[in-house]
Parts: structure tokens; C-alpha cells; sequence
């Protein structure tokens, strides 16, 4: 059916509810917005679903979940995971509680027990309960740190990591089966909860889960030397981390943290910001302004569903803050974790460090410092999940470390998601042990560019909505993988990776090898003096996606290549669009 058929459909079945037809008959006169609803399904990627919130087949609604719920739970029969039960998780998000009850609700119907939190968690205590209950899978409603109009469908499985091969496959084919409304199974709160097929969880899961942060502590003597004495500054942005990461650094006894007032309690609506993301840089307005109050020796922002980590730090010297991107932020506390287990307790051979492609040369650096293993995986969490379950399947392989570009980082194996509740944690342990040594987080970031070197990573990205951005996105993809760039600004590209053909190729020779990691839209160009750019698109938001690389000479100097580079490239992407 076209998206008009498929409106119509809508608007006069009585399956959907009086709300829901209500809303569809608001925009009868409205052609485009009823194509941008219909013209076709919301999606179900590898990341599960994310969308605008509202009526229609293109997005976030109670039905959608359902759809995508019964999509899960024909594939988790299929698998014979039945007994096993699904763990349910949700944020501040408009929805989110229904929509968790929605897909309780769909699996209790297929004879699958639904574990659902009581009130909203982070995305990777959800990760670390999918494990400890021994669930077969576990959903999460969120959508991460996209605007308020959007919510999201992620789905995890066994081992606690978002969905891989095959099984990602294998529950978007029977989710895109799913064709007729009529065969989406859904039962009674009241009945799912009488006959135990809807079990609430909450405070033993909590529990559990902080203790096992506070297992990951390397140096509380140095907290309970200067802990008290520390200030910190931290903001959940309306979402899920307010109460962990409270509960966590006061338990191990930083003394000051302060929570900025106006962002500390959970709203969809996400009234301070326009976007919130610790990436952005007015996240932090209140933040900052609360931190130049009390004198904080830190600011940590986390996103709605917690797993991202933004930060400052302040320089002693000018008593100014300074932001630390997620390749900063990410490679500190790599190096504390490293660094500080190998000084207390010696580093495994099989020792290994994994990021993403797109996450800073630095890593590599720092790998090769210690004499661990760097490990390169596509963009997503998942992938460094999948690494740790494939070390415990082979017994080749220790993980001490992973983290990706976007502000996210794990540094044990209890969970398989980054963790930003964790990543508050250890950073402020981290300044409790630079404290001791009169050093404070922003002394230790400029130690490390002078030890491994000035590397400056970045990342812009342009924005193209509806149909036609869509259209427009793959346009640029398609073009550049058919005409591979010789030179990017004043670098020569001497290799292009591209691992949607699995190729690498070597500009002088023309030898092409295997990139060895699963097909993904994404390219990649090597470059002269250490430099890189890679482009992808965005597989949560209408978005294209440039990162890039440098290594300077000094800080500056890095400054200096990175914003000439990042220009080259907008210039380059302008010519197509």
C-alpha cells in the first residue's frame, strides 16, 4: 500500500484507539505530514527502533512497540529462549513507562516473563540486569540524547550486549513479518501480573550493580585521603543518573557533590536545553555556572539514559574549565584503569584495549606504552561487547579497557554497554589520585599528549531530514565510495578503507586487502602526517557523520590542523550537496 492507503487504514480501523485516530484525523489536510508518517515503517535497525513520538507507521507509538515487540518474541521462540524472560528498562523520556508496559505486555501475551524496573534506569544497569537474571534478551526505552520529540526501542541480548550477528538479522527479518495488526499478541497489566508473567524489579538489581562499580575502585586510599575536600559538579540532564551516580560517589565518600537544581529531576520535555547531550556545549551552561560558584575541581554532565559522560576540568593555573571530548575524556580514564593496574597488579599478556574506528589514535598509543593489544571495532558499543563475550568463548584475549569517540566508555565486564554512571566514578577517582600527587585532571590530560602526543580528533556532521535528506545521505555515500578523494586539505590519502565491501586499498600500490570487521556503510581515508577521516551515517539521527583526525606538534599546532581539516571537509561535502 502507498503512505495514503495506509493512512486511510489507520484512521478508520477500530483496532487503533480513539486517541490515536483523533490525532490522524488533525492532519487530514496536511499532505506532507501524512506522507512523512506512512511512507513507510519505522524502521527496526541493529539498534532496534528510534523515532519521532506520534500516530502513524513511521513512528514512535504504542502500536510500533508492540509490532517490534512481537517481532522479538517470534524470534526468541524460534530460539527456544522462551523460559528465560526479557528484562525491561525506560528513561525520562515522554512515553517511556507506557511503552515499557507495552512490550511487557505483547511478551507476557506470548508466554515470555517480562522483568520491568519500577521507575526509570540507566541503559547499562539494564545491560548488567539482562545478565544477572539470566534473560534471554532485555529491551530499553530510550532514546539516548536525542531531542524531546524522539523516544527509541533498543534491544539487547544474553550476554548484555545490544543485538549482533545473527541475531540482529534473524529479529528484524521476523519483525518485518509481522504484517497484519491482528496477529500482534497483548494481554491485561492485571492478568500479566496474576499469572507471574510481569515481575517488577528494582532495589536488588540497584544494589547489586553499584556493587559492582565499587569492585572496580583501585585507589580508595586516595579517596579517603582527599575525598572530602573535593568539589564536584554534576548534572543527569533531566534523566536517568541522578540517583546511581549520587549514590555511588557518596558511598565511596567524595563528600561535595553538588547537583545543578534545575536539571537534577527526570523530564521528558528536557526544559534547559534544546538537546540533551553532554556533547553539546550549552548542557553545561548551568553547570558551569554552579561549578564557578562553588569552586569545582570538576563538572559531570550525563545524558538521559546514562551512558554517555560529558566533562570539564579546571586548569589550576588559569582557574578556567575545560572541556574534554569523549576522546579526552575516554583515554584518561583508560590510562588511569591501565595505567594503575599495571603498577598494582602487573598487566595480563593477552592484555587488550578496544575502540571504535572513530575514536582517537591516541588509544593506539597508549596500548603500545603498555604492551597490551589495540583492537579496532565498528561504530557501536555492541562490538565492543561482542569482543569481551568472544575472549570468554576462546579464552584468548583479557579485556582491561574499551571506549568509542562519543563520550562512552566501560572499563569492566559486568555490563556490556558503556556506562557513564561508571565512567563519573573512576573519573573522580582518578582526581582524587592525581590530588595526591598536586596534580589535577586537566595537569594529567596535557602529562599524556606530552608522553604519547598532541592528537586532536573531531567530528562534525550534517543534519538532512525527511525523504529526501534520506535520499540526500546515501547521494553522498554513493559518491564518495565511487570517487575516493585523492587529497583531502593538505593531505595526500594514501589508503581508503571502505567496510561495506570489506576493502582496503592502497592508493600507491592499489593492493586491496580485507578490513576483517563486519559489512557497515562507512569509509575511511588514511592520510599523510597521521591524519584520517572517516564518514558515516548517523545510525540514530538524519544525520551524515565526519570524523577526523591529527597529530601536531603542540597543542596548538593540533588546533591548528584540526579546524583546517574539519573545514576541508565541510568544503568538500558542500560541492555535492
Amino acid at each position: 500500500m502507498g503512505y495514503r492507503e495506509n493512512y486511510e487504514a489507520w484512521l478508520n480501523n477500530t483496532y487503533f484507539d480513539e486517541t490515536t485516530r483523533e490525532e490522524l484525523r488533525s492532519i487530514a489536510g496536511d499532505e506532507k505530514e501524512i506522507e512523512e508518517r506512512f511512507y513507510m515503517d519505522l524502521e527496526f535497525g541493529t539498534a532496534g527502533l528510534r523515532g519521532i513520538i506520534g500516530a502513524g507507521t513511521n513512528r514512535m507509538n504504542i502500536y510500533t512497540v508492540r509490532k517490534a515487540t512481537q517481532g522479538l518474541a517470534n524470534y526468541i521462540a524460534k530460539v527456544n529462549g522462551q523460559a528465560k524472560g526479557v528484562a525491561i528498562a525506560y528513561d525520562s523520556r515522554r512515553m517511556s513507562p507506557e511503552f515499557a508496559d507495552e512490550a511487557a505486555l505483547c511478551l507476557a501475551a506470548n508466554g515470555i516473563k517480562a522483568y520491568v524496573f519500577e521507575s526509570l534506569r540507566p541503559t547499562p544497569e539494564l545491560s548488567y540486569a539482562v545478565r544477572k537474571l539470566g534473560c534471554i534478551a532485555g529491551i530499553n526505552i530510550t532514546a539516548s540524547h536525542n531531542p524531546p520529540e524522539y523516544n527509541g526501542y533498543k534491544v539487547y541480548w544474553e550476554d548484555g550486549a545490544q543485538i549482533t550477528p545473527p541475531h540482529d538479522a534473524g529479529i528484524m527479518a521476523e519483525v518485518r513479518d509481522v504484517t497484519d495488526w491482528a496477529n500482534v499478541k497483548t494481554m491485561a497489566l492485571t492478568d500479566a501480573k496474576a499469572s507471574g508473567m510481569y515481575q517488577v524489579i528494582g532495589a536488588e538489581i540497584d544494589d547489586s550493580y553499584i556493587e559492582e562499580l565499587k569492585k572496580l575502585v583501585l585507589h580508595q586510599d586516595c579517596i579517603d585521603k582527599v575525598g572530602a575536600e573535593m568539589k564536584i559538579v554534576y548534572s543527569p540532564l533531566h534523566g536517568t543518573g541522578n540517583i546511581p551516580v549520587r549514590r555511588v560517589l557518596k558511598e565511596l565518600g567524595f563528600k561535595n557533590v553538588y547537583v545543578v537544581p534545575e536539571q537534577e529531576l527526570p523530564d521528558g520535555d528536557f526544559p534547559t536545553v534544546s538537546y540533551p547531550n553532554p556533547e553539546a556545549e550549552e548542557a553545561f551552561a548551568l553547570g558551569l555556572a554552579l561549578g564557578k560558584k562553588v569552586d569545582a575541581d570538576l563538572i559531570l554532565a550525563t545524558d538521559p539514559d546514562a551512558d554517555r559522560l560529558g566533562v570539564y576540568v579546571k586548569d589550576s593555573k588559569t582557574g578556567e574549565y575545560h572541556s574534554l571530548t569523549g576522546n579526552m575524556s575516554g583515554c584518561l580514564i583508560g590510562d588511569y584503569v591501565i595505567g594503575q593496574r599495571k603498577e598494582l597488579f602487573g598487566l595480563p599478556e593477552d592484555g587488550a584495549f578496544i575502540r571504535s574506528i572513530v575514536s582517537t589514535n591516541m588509544a593506539d598509543a597508549i596500548a603500545e606504552y603498555y604492551g597490551i593489544q589495540l583492537i579496532e571495532v565498528l561504530t557501536g558499543f555492541k562490538f565492543i561487547g561482542q569482543k569481551i563475550l568472544e575472549f570468554e568463548k576462546t579464552g584468548k584475549g583479557t579485556y582491561l579497557f574499551g571506549m568509542e569517540e562519543s563520550y562512552g566508555c566501560l572499563p569492566g565486564t559486568y555490563a556490556r554497554d558503556k556506562d557513564a554512571v561508571v565512567a563519573s566514578m573512576v573519573l573522580c577517582e582518578a582526581a582524587a589520585y592525581y590530588k595526591t600527587k598536586n596534580m589535577t585532571l586537566w595537569d594529567a590530560m596535557l602529562a599524556m599528549y606530552e608522553k604519547y602526543g598532541y592528537y586532536k580528533d573531531d567530528v562534525t556532521s550534517i543534519t538532512l531530514k525527511g525523504i529526501e535528506g534520506l535520499a540526500k545521505i546515501q547521494e553522498i555515500m554513493n559518491t564518495l565510495r565511487e570517487n575516493a578523494p585523492s587529497r583531502i586539505g593538505d593531505y595526500e590519502v594514501t589508503a581508503v578503507r571502505d567496510y561495506k565491501r570489506d576493502t582496503v586499498t592502497d592508493v600507491a600500490t592499489g593492493k586491496v586487502k580485507a578490513t576483517g570487521l563486519p559489512s557497515s556503510n562507512v569509509l575511511y581515508y588514511e592520510m599523510t602526517d597521521g591524519a584520517w577521516v572517516c564518514v558515516r551515517p548517523s545510525g540514530t539521527e538524519p544525520k551524515v557523520k565526519f570524523y577526523l583526525g591529527v597529530k601536531g606538534a603542540s597543542l596548538e599546532d593540533a588546533d591548528t590542523q584540526s579546524q583546517a581539516l574539519s573545514k576541508s571537509v565541510l568544503a568538500m561535502i558542500d560541492k555535492m550537496l
